[in-house]
Formats: C-alpha cells, sequence, structure tokens
C-alpha cells in the first residue's frame, strides 16, 4: 500500500505538471489576437486569462467524467499506465511549443491514454464508440465550425460598420475583444482544466482511493484550476506569436470575431461533454476571420505545418506512452527510470529554448517567410523590368578601369 501511495503522489504531480504544460501552451487560444491586435497589452492579458481559467474549472465536471470513464476502460488500468500517458502528453506539449506551433494539449492528453492503455491491456480497453464520438468526430468539427462562424461574423461587422468612423469602430472592438477574450479563457478553464481532473481522478479510481464513476474530489478540482492558471500566466510567448501574427494578419474586428465564434463553440462542447480542442477552435477561427476580411490572407505555409502538428499529436504523444509504460511495467527503477528521462528532456527543451528567446518584449515581432518554392520558380522565368539588370547579368559586364589621376586629360578644342 506504501508503494500504492507512492507512486500514486507521482502521478498527481506528474498531472499537474501537464495541467501547467497546457496552461502556458493554450494561452494563446485566449490571447493571441487580443495581443496581435493591441487591444490588451501582453502581461495583462496573460494576468487576466489566467484568473478566468481558474474560474472556469470550478464550474461544470463534464468533461472530467468523459476523460476518468469514457474513453478507457476503468477495470485492469494501473497508476503506471496514466503516469506513461502523462509522459508522452508533456514531452508533446513542450516539442509543440518549442517550434511555436499550436496543437492540441487536450489530444496530446488522450492520446498517451490510449497508447499506454493499449500497451498495458491491449485494444480492448480503449472505448472505441467514445473515441470517435467524443474525440475525432470533434477534432474535424470544431475548426471547422469555428472558422465558418468567424469567417461570417467578420464580414458582418465589416458590413455593418462600412460607413461608420474607423477609429471609433476599432476602440469598439477592441473592447469587445477583451470581453471576447475572457469568455475563451473562462471556457478555457471549463474545458481543458477537467481533463486533468479527470486523469487524476482516474488515477486515484485505479489506486482504489475512490470508487468507479466518481466525480473529482475538490481537492482536485481545486490543484487542477490552479495549476492551469499558473501556466496560463506564464505565457506560452512562442506560439502566441504563431497565432497572432504567424497565422494571418488581423484587425480588431477580425480578433473579436474569432474569439467570439470560439468561445461559443468550446462552451457548447463543454455543457455537451465534448472533450474537444480549444487549439483547433481557435485556430480554426483565426484563419475564418484572416478569411472573413476583403483582402485578407490566410499564410497557408504556416497553416500545413500546424495541420501536420494535428495529425501527429495522437500517435506522437500514444507511442511515446506506449514505450514509457513498457519500462514502467518493470517495476519501481522503471518508473524512477522515466521519470529521470521525463525531468532530463524537460530540461534538454528548456536550455534549447533559451537560443531564441520570445517573451512578452518580442511576440508581436515576425519573422521573414522564406519564398515557398512556387514563388522561387515564377521569380527565376520571369524577365526582369524595362531598365534593370538582373546580378548575373551585371556580373558578365567588366567594370570600368579606375582613372589615372597622373594621366593627362583631354580637352575639346574648337
Amino acid at each position: 500500500m506504501e508503494h500504492i501511495t507512492l507512486l500514486l503522489t507521482i502521478v498527481v504531480v506528474t498531472a499537474l505538471v501537464f495541467d501547467f504544460t497546457n496552461g502556458f501552451h493554450d494561452t494563446a487560444n485566449a490571447m493571441a489576437t487580443t495581443i496581435s491586435t493591441g487591444a490588451m497589452k501582453p502581461k495583462t492579458a496573460v494576468a487576466m486569462s489566467a484568473v478566468l481559467n481558474l474560474i472556469g474549472a470550478f464550474l461544470s465536471v463534464e468533461v472530467a467524467k468523459t476523460i476518468s470513464s469514457g474513453l478507457v476502460n476503468e477495470e485492469g488500468i494501473q497508476p503506471e499506465v496514466i503516469f506513461a500517458a502523462l509522459v508522452g502528453a508533456i514531452l508533446w506539449n513542450l516539442l509543440t511549443w518549442l517550434v511555436g506551433l499550436p496543437s492540441s494539449s487536450s489530444h496530446a492528453l488522450m492520446g498517451g491514454l490510449i497508447g499506454a492503455t493499449i500497451a498495458s491491456v491491449g485494444l480492448g480497453g480503449v472505448n472505441g464508440g467514445v473515441v470517435v464520438t467524443k474525440v475525432l468526430i470533434p477534432a474535424v468539427a470544431a475548426p471547422l465550425v469555428a472558422g465558418l462562424a468567424a469567417m461570417l461574423a467578420s464580414r458582418l461587422t465589416y458590413r455593418l460598420g462600412r460607413n461608420a468612423d474607423r477609429k471609433t469602430t476599432d476602440k469598439g472592438y477592441r473592447a469587445g475583444q477583451i470581453t471576447s477574450a475572457g469568455l475563451v479563457s473562462l471556457a478555457h478553464g471549463t474545458n481543458d482544466a477537467q481533463k486533468t481532473m479527470g486523469i487524476i481522478t482516474l488515477a486515484l479510481v485505479a489506486g482504489g482511493i475512490l470508487a468507479p464513476g466518481s466525480n473529482p474530489p475538490v481537492w482536485v478540482i481545486v490543484s487542477a484550476g490552479t495549476a492551469i492558471a499558473l501556466g496560463t500566466y506564464l505565457g506560452g510567448w512562442r506560439i502566441i506569436r504563431t497565432m497572432g501574427k504567424g497565422l494571418t494578419d488581423l484587425q480588431p474586428q477580425q480578433g473579436f470575431a474569432a474569439q467570439t465564434s470560439a468561445a461559443a463553440v468550446i462552451l457548447a462542447s463543454s455543457n455537451l461533454g465534448f472533450s474537444l480542442s480549444t487549439t483547433h477552435s481557435c485556430s480554426g477561427a483565426v484563419m475564418g476571420a484572416g478569411l472573413g476580411r476583403k483582402g485578407g490572407v490566410v499564410r497557408w505555409s504556416t497553416a500545413t505545418r500546424m495541420f501536420v502538428a494535428w495529425g501527429l499529436t495522437l500517435p506522437a504523444a500514444g507511442l511515446v506512452a506506449a514505450l514509457s509504460e513498457y519500462v514502467t511495467r518493470q517495476g519501481d527503477w522503471g518508473v524512477m527510470a522515466v521519470a529521470a528521462f521525463l525531468i532530463a528532456s524537460c530540461t534538454a527543451i528548456w536550455f534549447i529554448s533559451r537560443r531564441q528567446v520570445v517573451d512578452h518584449t518580442n511576440v508581436n515581432e515576425t519573422e521573414d517567410e522564406a519564398p515557398g518554392v512556387v514563388t522561387t520558380a515564377i521569380a527565376a522565368v520571369t524577365p526582369p523590368p524595362a531598365g534593370t539588370l538582373t546580378d548575373d547579368l551585371k556580373a558578365t559586364i567588366p567594370s570600368p578601369a579606375p582613372a589615372d589621376p597622373a594621366a593627362p586629360t583631354a580637352t575639346a578644342t574648337v
């Protein structure tokens, strides 16, 4: 029993570490557009988001119940399985944060849980119907619904304000952005903090502390809400830069439309118990809002990298979790080895991130994107404008010899 208590402590602490990474990984969902349009100062924005994430954690437990008693069968699941799942989820969160890609913390957690469960008890331990109806379908539908809603809302706002004073409307929409960003933060706490509540509850059930089907205890709700709030306050500046400036350029009208649409989708799914990705919803809304303005564009090269990360999240986290489960199954030394590997990996990722620091002082700065293959090919076959020479042609023309100051100068005589 002492071993189980120690192991459960490790699992709970690891779950709260995941919740912390979830917080700074997903801060961009609520505050990227607000920061990029100048509606709020970066540090003020993440502070407000942290408080509302904490409040949102107390509003519902429906998603937590989906995680703790719906995704996998509780019978046969050991605390080691949950620990391995969290290792896979944390490492994927940190890797995608390092490269600034807004992937799904929710799917990382669920992918880790599925992979570790399959490695432990086989495919029979996973409820396939729940995975399809409450994970995969929302994963596809959420960004499409949020994106379409944001695009239509953006077009509507521009149409309604086409004759209004630009400065007045921008000021009003910036105020609306602050409100809608607060709503997204509240929704994020309601949806994402519950995932950690669910995973801790599942661990307590697996350890025999709680009966199957139990709701998360109060201390679990408080600790999960606090962890995600602290992570949110830290700010995931790399991902905020990508969502705020990397996907598209947003004006206040578009930012308001994107955040309102995303919040509506997230809150509706939380009430239905759908464990959707807030990242998918908010990213889809940002792209939809970008297309909603006449002349607006989406940087599809960045979006493509993001889509690839989305597709890899479940299998990548699941594979790491499965390997971790195999090692933890060997006994106490296996658990300690996986824990040491997790700590070493997190430390290494942190030091790598320090080579190019992104924080609240430079979050709105963007680097020029390298031209794509098509752009390069077109430039190679396009003749230069009249009166200009290419660099290669210039190189073939010999430069005139420098004048000799001692040489006599010719004078014209009439």
